[in-house]
């Protein structure tokens, strides 16, 4: 693969999609639905593309990356040599601590969003935006009433550190969460 520095960047994009597909093949959401896992990390790209009106490649590709350190221990030092530094940073920017506590991973979620840069902020509020339409859509099985609103009111904690980053973005999350808490009820 060339380095990504000469790449232009619409072939970056997508040699970072390829990579995501291949390191993501085997997972699938949690979702009734199970669908590919890769469809949560394009759909993510595609609310990023379109909140930078396709005016960051780096963020896009970020997008399409941002689970391959937590879900698929992609080090870090790979996606530096594949993508460059700053889509590493992006990544590393929003992956989790797999060695905290999952309450631990969430409080930190929220406390570090209000701190984030404005280009990590847009990757969460897409991130989070795709997590909501999937639990309105298809929610994880087993899941219970309390436990889709306990994570739909922990989306929009983590969400609210994220706010001023892009109005347009932040519509679309405030629309997935209406959806959502429909989809659940009580």
């Amino acid at each position: 693969m060339p380095s990504y520095a000469v790449l232009p960047p619409l072939v970056a994009v997508l040699q970072a999609a390829h990579q995501a597909a291949e390191w993501h093949a085997p997972q699938r959401r949690k979702g009734e639905a199970a669908e590919p896992y890769i469809n949560h990390l394009l759909e993510v790209a595609s609310l990023v593309a379109e909140a930078t009106q396709g005016n960051d490649a780096n963020l896009i590709i970020a997008a399409l990356l941002h689970d391959a350190t937590e879900d698929c221990a992609i080090p870090n030092e790979d996606l530096v040599a594949r993508f460059g530094p700053d889509v590493a940073s992006l990544v590393a920017a929003v992956t989790d601590d797999k060695t905290l506590p999952k309450a631990e991973r969430k409080r930190l979620q929220i406390d570090h969003a209000a701190h984030a840069t404005p280009r990590t902020k847009i990757l969460k509020l897409a991130d989070k935006t795709s997590n909501l339409r999937a639990l309105a859509a298809s929610p994880p099985a087993g899941w219970a009433t309390a436990r889709k609103q306990e994570y739909l009111a922990w989306a929009r904690a983590v969400v609210a550190g994220t706010r001023g980053a892009s109005p347009w973005l932040e519509a679309q999350f405030d629309a997935a969460a209406g959806d959502a808490e429909r989809a659940i009820g009580s």
